[in-house]
């Protein structure tokens, strides 16, 4: 019997084409995934609700609906999905409010492969 192992469907949510890149260059380069972008949290919400967003990273700047308004109904609707939210705005209000709703944790912008490799070994998405 062959086993298949799926890769992890990601789901990259910003609205700047540049951060969509260099995010999907910072995940590990070991790490079997299916990378989906999306350019606001409406289109995010729409890729998770369609399965491909098993772990997000989801800025929280966005027009059309920003990373609130999409942790919101990803808790809502009990949608399942990891979040970590990436973004420059790293206040503490903005912190304690993006883990009141769901996320698991704020890596700072600009990304490292180091940071993500820590936050994905740390809640068990990643094995060291």
């Amino acid at each position: 019997m062959q086993l298949h192992f799926m890769s992890t469907p990601i789901l990259i949510c910003d609205d700047s084409s540049f951060a969509r890149k260099q995010m999907a260059r910072a995940l590990p380069k070991d790490w079997d995934v299916e990378i989906t972008f999306a350019e606001n949290g409406q289109e995010g919400v729409d890729a998770i609700r369609a399965g491909k967003g098993e772990v997000v990273f989801l800025d929280l700047t966005m027009p059309v609906m920003d990373g609130y308004g999409a942790l919101e109904i990803i808790k809502r609707e009990d949608l399942p999905a990891m979040v970590v939210v990436v973004s420059g705005d790293i206040q503490p209000e903005a912190l304690a409010r993006v883990k009141q709703l769901g996320a698991m944790d704020f890596i700072k912008k600009p990304i490292n492969e180091e940071k993500i490799t820590h936050v994905l070994t740390e809640f068990g998405i990643l094995s060291p």
